[in-house]
C-alpha cells in the first residue's frame, strides 16, 4: 500500500506560525512522525508540501495509478480551491482531509472546505495526531 501525504501553504512554517493554534512541532518533525507511523503499519509513503496551488494539483494528478490513497491538509486552499477539489475528483483516489486545528472553532470562512467535498473523511482538531488517524482510516478503508 502506498499513500501520498500532501500539505498546503504555510505547513512548512509549523512550529513558527501561530504556535498557540498549530503547536510547536516543526514540519520536519511532522514528516518524521508520518514516516514512522507508516513504517510501523507497513505502508509506503511520500510526503510533499507546497505553497502553490498548481503544484498541489499537479501532485494529485501525478498520484493517479501510482498511489492507493491521499492524505491531504490543503491548509488555506481548503476554503478557496475548486482546482484541488476537481483534481481529487478527477483521479478518484480515496482521500482523507486533515486539519491540525479545529476549523469549526475558528473564523466562519474556515468552515467551508472545497477539497473536503471529494474526500471520504475529514479529521480536524486533533493536532498532528490527526495524520495518524487519517493514515489508519485509509489503511482500513483500502483493506475493505
Amino acid at each position: 500500500m502506498k499513500l501520498l501525504v500532501l500539505n498546503g501553504p504555510n505547513i512548512n512554517m509549523l512550529g513558527i506560525r501561530e504556535p498557540d493554534i498549530y503547536g510547536r512541532t516543526t514540519y520536519a518533525d511532522l514528516v518524521e512522525y508520518i514516516e514512522s507511523v507508516c513504517a510501523r503499519e507497513g505502508i509506503e509513503v511520500e510526503c510533499l508540501q507546497s505553497n502553490h496551488e498548481g503544484q498541489l494539483v499537479d501532485w494529485i494528478q501525478d498520484a493517479y495509478r501510482r498511489v492507493d490513497g491521499i492524505v491531504m491538509n490543503p491548509a488555506a486552499y481548503t476554503h478557496t480551491s475548486v482546482a484541488i477539489l476537481d483534481a481529487l475528483k478527477a483521479v478518484g483516489l480515496p482521500a482523507v482531509e486533515i486539519h491540525i486545528s479545529n476549523i469549526y472553532e475558528r473564523e466562519e470562512f474556515r468552515h467551508r472546505s472545497y477539497p473536503g467535498m471529494a474526500c471520504v473523511k475529514t479529521i480536524y482538531g486533533h493536532g498532528i495526531k490527526g495524520y495518524e488517524e487519517a493514515i489508519l482510516f485509509l489503511k482500513d478503508y483500502l483493506s475493505k
